[in-house]
């Protein structure tokens, strides 16, 4: 008997289009057996996560997926069958969404002054009670027109050397991987493909990240092509 498993979803407490309780209701109905609930730095969604997957007759993975900065990179790592409760990791998530507010603003001062105004109140709107987020202003950019798909808003304006890009300092790798590890968890490298980070960096990320207790990485998502599939397998 094989088994359908996702170990990497988003609700709309962070970048998803479903609450909770529908993105349950949404794997069950394609026949997911297993799926772990990643928001990014929130785990506000688990608990309705919990009563829903118990109806649906589904097995919920605790998780997380935390913002990190990594020699000047933002990376991602996902943490599964964590501890919610567990002190540190609540303590650092909180920090890391007040961090992302401050990202907000400057991101949304970045816009301004290109003509672009109202994208902080547009992107919270997007956000409504969740964390905000890159993909929040996005979705605001291209409802007001100023581009035709997610994509093009975060090459055109939101990425590296671009008027909406902010600098900012996320959780060290140190830290994201304590935290995991610490409330019992299993820690991730996330979509590693999307890091372009050439094949000395990623051998020195996995030295580092193993070296601190990390365990896994993500190869099949639908960030990576199929070579990729390989490439990262083969890592």
């Amino acid at each position: 008997m094989s088994l359908m498993i996702d170990l990497h979803s988003h609700s709309n407490i962070s970048d998803g289009m479903l609450t909770p309780a529908e993105l349950i209701e949404h794997a069950a109905v394609h026949k997911v057996d297993v799926l772990a609930l990643t928001d990014h730095d929130d785990t506000s969604g688990l608990k309705i996560a919990a009563i829903e997957a118990e109806r649906w007759g589904l097995q919920l993975i605790n998780g997380v997926e935390i913002s990190v900065t990594w020699k000047k990179r933002t990376l991602h790592i996902v943490g599964l069958k964590i501890d919610p409760d567990f002190p540190p990791l609540k303590t650092g998530l909180e920090k890391i969404r007040a961090g992302r507010h401050i990202r907000a603003e400057g991101m949304a001062a970045g816009l301004d002054k290109i003509g672009i105004t109202g994208s902080l109140k547009g992107a919270y709107e997007y956000a409504k009670e969740g964390i905000i987020s890159r993909t929040h202003f996005a979705r605001f950019l291209v409802s007001t027109g100023y581009a035709k798909d997610n994509k093009s808003v975060f090459k055109n304006y939101l990425v590296k050397g671009k008027p909406g890009y902010f600098e900012h300092e996320w959780a060290s790798l140190e830290d994201a991987v304590s935290w995991i590890v610490g409330s019992g968890g299993v820690a991730v490298i996330a979509h590693p493909g999307r890091y372009d980070l050439g094949r000395t960096n990623m051998l020195l990320l996995l030295e580092e990240f193993r070296a601190l207790g990390g365990t896994a990485i993500e190869v099949v998502t639908g960030s990576h092509t199929v070579d990729q599939y390989v490439e990262f397998a083969k890592y």
